[in-house]
């Protein structure tokens, strides 16, 4: 008789992730930010831990935000893409290794401040009023399973 595989990792596909983009029309703290993004929703975004990316030099720590949508039982999260602290754990003693102490999530998209996420399968970040005069509109950005930054926020979630 015949065992029959009842997982089979595969044959089991990854759901492709959606992402917003959020890119800031002037520099503004972390803190003031979320205190006018806060004033606008019913939502309160509170500071959690860091998202910590472990390279070969450095441990890099990215800024996470936090908060749930009464109605509709979401959880929003926006990251930083600018790492705000790293820490060296190894001297580099190789020329062009690739890593220097600040690091981006999204090296593609350097001008992104943050990278909203969503608990939804299919996110709609429209929920959040973000201030006008201070944010461009949201950039949705699509990551499949096979890169780096997909596996980060699986692994947080």
């Amino acid at each position: 008789m015949e065992i029959q595989k009842l997982y089979d990792l595969d044959e089991t596909e990854f759901e492709d992730v959606t992402i917003g983009l959020v890119r800031l029309a002037k520099n503004v703290p972390d803190h003031e930010f979320f205190f006018t993004v806060n004033q606008k929703n019913d939502l309160n975004f509170k500071r959690i831990d860091d998202l910590i990316y472990h390279g070969s030099y450095y441990d890099y720590f990215f800024p996470r935000f936090e908060a749930y949508h009464k109605f509709t039982k979401t959880c929003f999260t926006f990251i930083s893409n600018r790492c705000s602290e790293s820490k060296q754990k190894k001297l580099q003693t190789e020329l062009f290794t690739g890593e220097e102490n600040i690091k981006f999530l999204l090296n593609n998209h350097i001008e992104v401040q943050y990278i909203l996420h969503s608990s939804e399968q299919f996110p709609d970040f429209s929920v959040i009023l973000l201030p006008e005069n201070l944010v461009f509109p949201i950039q949705d950005y699509t990551l499949g399973s096979e890169e780096e930054l997909y596996q980060i926020i699986q692994y947080y979630e």
